[in-house]
């Protein structure tokens, strides 16, 4: 060790100045333990988390009728789910109220924002042209851009690579009074991981686990999730993979690797299956979605955001007293 560092290491002249309460450069502060700076921040914290926070635990998830609940504890054959199914509604009504599903997710993020103790998350999972940019945009259009974060998870950088799997999306939930939408999400770490073998079999077994553990540290901080898969046919992304080709505007979004990843159609199939039925829990269960239609995807996910957030029940926080009563100068 070099007479450098050595200094601050030897004897105990400076550690009794530090634990008597002065700083490196000596300006005094009052005497106490660092354990009691800790402990100052109890009554800080304890009104920072209302006790409405309790109750957001117990909301179940009111998904809309035509989705498919993911019983916890029960095997999803997504093969038995009609991709074309559309609920017997009327497209022209559905898109009509759609708007209104809108106005009722923007009036209740706003309180959701301002209560600032709760937090709701909506993951979206989808195979290549299952329709997420798409749902992402029709159902928060018009939400306040400050209550709301999108991140989008495509292939890891170096530096998440470097981290546990999980790392990279912790950092990016929402916090408390913001909806966050997860475009893809930590399932890529059981879904395109197992397909294309990126990590031995064991490494991806392991990971159910910890994805329930992670999601359940989550809604026990206080933020509600949603999980949507749409689920959409063969035929139908056959359609809409040979839309993209067709149209020069939609170049951007085709990549010619789709193709190769249609060959691993049964493959995904079956991953997304052991995803959606080994991690629908409780308090955040798998919700499965016909999307072969847009416009009743969109609808009943619409509805079930509102829903789930009208649960959640946030309110205004209390004004401060007096203020009815004060006047604006001139």
């Amino acid at each position: 060790m070099s007479k450098k560092h050595g200094k601050h290491h030897r004897g105990q002249k400076r550690d009794q100045r530090m634990t008597d309460g002065d700083d490196l450069h000596g300006t005094a502060h009052a005497k106490r333990p660092s354990t009691a700076r800790w402990a100052s921040t109890i009554d800080a914290n304890a009104e920072s988390i209302p006790a409405a926070l309790g109750a957001h635990r117990e909301v179940s998830i009111p998904a809309a009728a035509g989705i498919t609940v993911v019983e916890p504890g029960t095997r999803i054959d997504l093969g038995a789910v009609d991709a074309d199914a559309d609920g017997g509604l009327d497209k022209d009504w559905a898109k009509e109220a759609l708007g209104r599903q809108r106005e009722r997710i923007i009036a209740l993020q706003e309180r959701l924002y301002a209560e600032r103790a709760r937090s709701l998350l909506l993951v979206f999972q989808a195979i290549d042209t299952g329709g997420k940019d798409g749902t992402i945009r029709a159902v928060l259009k018009g939400v306040n851009p400050q209550g709301c974060t999108v991140a989008s998870f495509k292939v890891p950088s170096s530096d998440e690579r470097d981290h546990d799997f999980l790392w990279r999306y912790h950092a990016r939930t929402p916090g408390r009074g913001m909806i966050g939408v997860f475009n893809r999400s930590h399932y890529e770490d059981v879904l395109v991981v197992r397909v294309k073998g990126l990590v031995p079999d064991a490494v991806w077994q392991s990971r159910y686990g910890r994805i329930n553990d992670f999601e359940q540290l989550l809604t026990e901080s206080g933020t509600t999730i949603l999980k949507f898969f749409l689920h959409i046919s063969k035929a139908e992304q056959k359609k809409r993979l040979e839309a993209r080709i067709a149209d020069p505007e939609k170049h951007w979004k085709f990549d010619p690797a789709d193709l190769v990843e249609r060959k691993s159609w049964d493959a995904y199939q079956q991953a997304f299956a052991d995803a959606l039925s080994r991690c629908s829990t409780p308090r955040a269960p798998w919700l499965v979605v016909p999307a072969n239609h847009k416009w009743f995807r969109n609808y009943v996910i619409a509805k079930t955001v509102a829903d789930t957030l009208e649960a959640m029940n946030p309110r205004f926080p209390e004004a401060a007293k007096g203020i009815a009563d004060l006047t604006v100068p001139d």
